[in-house]
């Protein structure tokens, strides 16, 4: 793959390889592309799990949060998944041993300057962030597989659409590999996406087997608080005793500048993340954890340990059957994803792969002590004791990055599901369909715009006295709603813009800037855990004198919202859409935020209206603090008909090729946002 990457380099120069080149060129005349290497292509790997991983920014909120309310009102803030919520494996399939089950307790220390350390770490991830795209709980995905005895065929229908960081090009790229014949030494006859610069099939289907990924987000990060050697900052305390950290010299190369050399120092846990020391004087001990006098932050990581995530896809590519299929998902350790199964056979499952850690105390929540083995990692979940299902009694299997299974699982997999609404939604789609399910009716799935969020919000706003007659005429739009949210709708604008406006009416005072909701589907959470409490303390506006309940600040929260609209779209509320707030724009990951206005023309398209938003199945996620504009979007959609595989239905974002003014640069997100194939 490396040589044929390099073989193309050797016949394409500057802008002939590509437009960006030409504009480089002008900044550093003698910039040359390096050659391609197998360290580049193994490397997204890495890349993939931190654009999936949200558990150190998780540990470093809480822990912030847990310095400004007890842990009582931390909890409402980030509440636990719900037990109402659909699971992915009710009866999971596993042939688990005993196990001597911890209920884990955390705390971590109070102390302000852990606080600054863990922000300086925030302030690193949010750079990463700028450059790699949104990551973390915002972006999720939805799949399913659906058995013959519920289908139109008679045969599996397997669905997928991963939820990724809107960019430009696609991060994804549609290839087929056929091996003509197909034998033992080329067993591949297989199609669907892939990364550029990854060998292989991430997700699709062969002649015999199909599947899909989601993000489970289990718990596979934690933060470590190092005790540092006063007199020899490369050496940390375990157990008592001076232990040396590995020094590994690495050189950030700066084009046409010098290159910049930095040393990562290792401790046992991982990389050292944050070089904060400090003398720290006194401090009220709140946690039962003492803070070392000179400490510094570690990060234990399973995306930083061993693994073969490649080697699983290219059993996928080239397995016949559910055995094989398992031996693949095996060996994908990191990041750890749900996988759906369907094969020609007419059978459909689901594995949970990846490495997991078992903790000897904690559970990964909060920063701990690492000078002692209190906290350490004593096991991994072994693979057959991982969920799984085959041909589960429900005739099919839905994920949406909701939890796996039941709390009366025996190992510990993650706090930090999605919520549910997504699944919820999904799932009754699936029961409720009229008939046996065809390909056009997986496609409604796809495109289901259904905001559960407003079916919980609107029979309370609708209870709100309002002194102006308008208020009561415009709320009566929501009241004859079905909580769809297409491009052209005036209600979803409407609601969209009350919900904004009310999680910032109720929260914007008590949290800081950079904790404000983001809105999707753990504000959905949070806000339904707290309308059966009209006088519960998080609606009062400690901005004023007065105390506030929930149907003032649903009152004001309704008001702003109309005042805006109205402002923006006009008075009249039937020429009000959501897609013309709720619009995206495809920026070059390379010079597509340079700041430079005809740069940024040359690169990126858009502004395009959108339908859908966060936490609904059409999932274009948008951020309530920021603006309505869509930062995370499915990045493809796909449907495998295992009855036919002639059949199967795909699309991507934007386009198959990365070259600015190709006419295959952006002629999917047409297709893409009005739910077409």
């Amino acid at each position: 793959y490396v040589d044929g990457v390099n073989a193309y380099l050797e016949d394409h120069r500057g802008s002939a390889l590509s437009l960006e080149y030409a504009v480089l060129k002008l900044l550093n005349p003698a910039y040359q592309v390096e050659p391609w290497q197998p360290l580049h292509s193994l490397t997204w790997a890495k890349v993939m799990a931190w654009d999936l991983g949200g558990n150190m920014d998780s540990e470093i909120e809480r822990a912030a949060l847990l310095n400004m309310f007890t842990p009582e009102q931390v909890a409402e803030l980030a509440p636990p998944y719900s037990p109402d919520a659909p699971v992915i494996v009710p009866d999971p399939n596993t042939s688990a041993r005993e196990w001597d089950r911890h209920d884990y307790e955390t705390t971590a220390p109070q102390d302000d300057r852990i606080l600054d350390a863990l922000a300086d770490l925030s302030k690193q991830a949010e750079s990463l962030e700028a450059l790699l795209g949104v990551r973390g709980l915002g972006i999720g995905s939805n799949s399913w597989t659906i058995s013959g005895e519920l289908t139109q065929t008679g045969m599996p229908l397997l669905a997928n659409d991963p939820h990724l960081s809107a960019q430009m090009p696609s991060i994804w790229y549609q290839v087929a590999l056929h091996c003509t014949p197909k034998g033992p030494d080329c067993p591949y006859n297989v199609a669907g996406f892939s990364f550029a610069g990854a060998p292989g099939v991430i997700i699709g289907h062969n002649d015999r087997i199909a599947w899909g990924l989601t993000n489970i987000n289990p718990d596979v990060q934690d933060l470590y608080i190092e005790k540092i050697n006063p007199q020899n900052p490369n050496q940390y305390e375990v157990n008592g005793e001076w232990v040396d950290m590995t020094l590994v010299e690495e050189s950030i190369q700066v084009a046409g500048g010098e290159s910049v050399p930095i040393t990562v120092r290792y401790t046992r846990h991982g990389p050292i993340v944050s070089d904060t020391y400090g003398d720290l004087e006194d401090f009220d001990l709140v946690s039962g954890v003492e803070l070392p006098e000179h400490y510094a932050i570690s990060l234990r990581w399973t995306a930083l340990e061993p693994g073969n995530i490649f080697g699983a896809i290219w059993k996928f590519n080239a397995a016949e059957n559910w055995e094989q299929f398992r031996e693949g998902a095996a060996l994908f350790s990191a990041p750890a994803q749900n996988i759906v199964y369907a094969d020609v056979d007419g059978n459909i499952g689901y594995q949970m792969p990846g490495v997991i850690p078992v903790r000897n105390s904690g559970d990964g929540s909060l920063p701990v002590p690492g000078w002692i083995d209190e906290y350490e990692w004593i096991d991994t979940i072994p693979f057959d004791e991982l969920p799984f299902a085959f041909n589960p009694p429900q005739g099919y299997v839905v994920t949406a990055n909701n939890a796996v299974v039941s709390p009366d699982y025996e190992y510990m997999l993650s706090k930090e599901w999605a919520y549910g609404y997504r699944a919820r939604r999904i799932v009754e789609l699936v029961e409720n369909a009229n008939g046996p399910i065809d390909i056009s009716y997986n496609q409604r799935i796809q495109g289901d715009n259904k905001n559960l969020n407003a079916a919980n919000l609107i029979p309370v706003l609708e209870g709100i006295e309002f002194d102006e007659e308008r208020l009561v005429e415009l709320r009566t739009m929501l009241a004859d709603w079905d909580y769809q949210q297409p491009m052209d709708s005036p209600e979803a604008a409407l609601f969209e813009t009350f919900w904004s406006a009310l999680l910032a009416e109720t929260f914007h005072d008590d949290l800081p800037e950079d904790y404000w909701p983001g809105g999707g589907a753990r504000w959905y959470q949070v806000v339904e855990n707290i309308l059966q409490d009209p006088d519960s303390d998080w609606w009062d506006d400690k901005r004023t004198p007065e105390v506030e309940g929930r149907d003032e600040i649903f009152r004001r929260a309704f008001e702003i919202a109309v005042d805006w609209l109205e402002e923006l779209q006009g008075e009249n509320p039937g020429r009000w859409s959501w897609g013309d707030l709720h619009t995206i724009t495809f920026q070059n990951q390379s010079l597509g935020k340079s700041g430079v206005g005809p740069v940024e023309a040359i690169f990126n398209r858009g502004e395009f209206p959108t339908a859908g938003g966060a936490g609904i199945v059409n999932a274009t996620g948008w951020d309530a603090s920021e603006s309505y504009a869509v930062k995370s979007v499915p990045s493809m959609r796909m449907i495998v008909d295992l009855g036919n595989l002639t059949n199967s239905l795909t699309i991507h974002t934007t386009g198959q090729s990365g070259h600015a003014y190709h006419a295959h640069y952006v002629d999917m997100a047409d297709l893409w946002r009005n739910i077409q194939y």
